[in-house]
């Protein structure tokens, strides 16, 4: 009979991410407010003790700890969608469970199933929603030893390999499609709509391409200011969007709003303005900024994040061959993981082992001094010397049995026969 042990407690992983849906999908359950909901639902969940969430622009992801199965499976997919669950919208998801989930979780933090490999937001991500989550009291053992090996692995593979030697950003692949649809930016007035990072890095590769002007234009304006007066462009407040829209060639938007913040009517009277001026609109933001209807006015271009994918091929070639470097680093540390995880199983079984020796070996020692009443202090310590040694020697053999071989089968059946041996199977293990 097998015993239960930490195993029968799933790492299960489920999300989205840019190959599995379109961002119409990701944009319904991309968090736009932070941690703070999302993590005590998911701790509500049947049979989770433990749990992560992951939001970013490509991707969104849950990983818990607890009920394994189709249950918990369909229970995060409810979680997602909610109400709107249908088996379409199911198909988006993808699941991984135990050695998968892990080995998942590497390749994210690795950059290697980024949308352009090798870039390095993704591991700042991972760390502020691990740190999210610690704080809400949503990690264990499991978690607290899995994520920051995540950042181990993520470190291994930069400096073990050169896939961060030749890689970009979505905020680069931005800037290329702006080059790709003028042929040089030399000239054109940029307009930023948001003053976060990944405006930050639009504007960083914006220095180099002769533009006649940058302004920034953010809710907060002194967020805008700030960045502007680092790159020498120009702040604006949020009441001036519009008009600055109408000076501008390219609009780069990168907001953290919850819903869309310029609409296809907003810009018909600009467009008028402009006596029809072709405009480009790159909207990189998950949930959408920018409305998809402004397509549909003449001489308006919008792209969204899922139309960089295939804009930058730079050092492509280079990455690729990195990366299967890399893959292998994940897959050593995937198997280094789970080899903890398949421990777990073992230390009930030892420690039950170990205080059943012990009890024994107490028990005798009592015994035999009860019928030794002269029996002097010095001498008693040299009987529980005696007894400890005898115990070790005892405990050696059935010991390197149960820690030897790695694999899970093995492993279970190795517990089985300790417990029969020993007579523990009537017996609860020791936690």
């Amino acid at each position: 009979m097998a015993t239960e042990t930490p195993l029968a407690e799933h790492i299960v992983l489920v999300g989205v991410n840019h190959t599995t849906a379109p961002v119409e999908i990701r944009e319904k359950i991309a968090l736009a407010t932070g941690y703070d909901q999302p993590l005590p639902a998911l701790r509500q969940l049947p049979g989770c003790r433990e749990c992560f969430f992951l939001s970013t622009c490509n991707r969104v992801e849950a990983l818990i700890v607890g009920a394994g199965g189709n249950e918990a499976a369909q229970a995060l997919a409810a979680f997602f969608f909610g109400n709107e669950l249908t088996e379409s919208y199911a198909n988006f998801l993808y699941r991984y469970e135990e050695a998968a989930a892990v080995s998942h979780l590497f390749t994210v933090a690795s950059s290697l199933d980024s949308m352009i490999i090798g870039e390095t937001q993704i591991l700042g991500q991972l760390k502020a929603a691990y740190r999210q989550a610690a704080e809400a009291g949503c990690t264990g053992a499991v978690l607290n030893r899995l994520l920051p090996k995540s950042f181990t692995v993520a470190k291994r593979v930069r400096s073990e390999t050169g896939i961060g030697l030749s890689a970009v950003s979505i905020s680069y692949a931005a800037v290329e499609l702006a080059k790709k649809i003028f042929g040089s930016l030399q000239g054109k007035n940029v307009l930023l709509i948001g003053a976060g990072e990944m405006a930050e890095l639009a504007m960083e590769h914006l220095l180099n391409q002769k533009i006649a002007a940058v302004t920034v234009v953010n809710r907060t304006l002194a967020r805008a200011e700030a960045l502007a007066e680092r790159f020498h462009g120009q702040a604006v407040a949020w009441p001036e969007l519009l008009a600055r829209i109408e000076t501008a060639d390219i609009v780069i938007s990168s907001t953290g709003a919850t819903g869309l913040i310029l609409r296809k009517e907003d810009v018909i009277p600009i467009m008028r303005r402009r006596r029809n001026r072709p405009l480009f609109f790159i909207d990189i933001a998950v949930p959408r900024d920018l409305d998809p209807a402004l397509n549909e006015l003449a001489n308006t271009y919008l792209y969204d994040i899922d139309d960089l994918g295939g804009i930058v091929d730079v050092n492509r070639g280079e990455r690729e061959k990195e990366a299967v470097k890399a893959r292998r680093i994940v897959a050593e540390e995937t198997e280094k993981f789970m080899r903890w995880r398949r421990s777990l199983a073992l230390n009930p079984t030892i420690l039950q082992l170990r205080r059943h020796i012990e009890d024994i070996s107490a028990r005798e020692l009592a015994k035999t001094t009860a019928r030794m009443p002269g029996l002097s202090e010095a001498d008693y310590a040299a009987l529980e010397r005696m007894l400890a040694a005898v115990a070790g020697k005892i405990l050696h053999a059935p010991l390197q049995y149960l820690k030897q071989g790695d694999a899970a089968p093995e492993q279970e059946n190795k517990v089985d026969v300790i417990r029969r041996v020993f007579g523990f199977d009537d017996e609860e293990p020791v936690s």
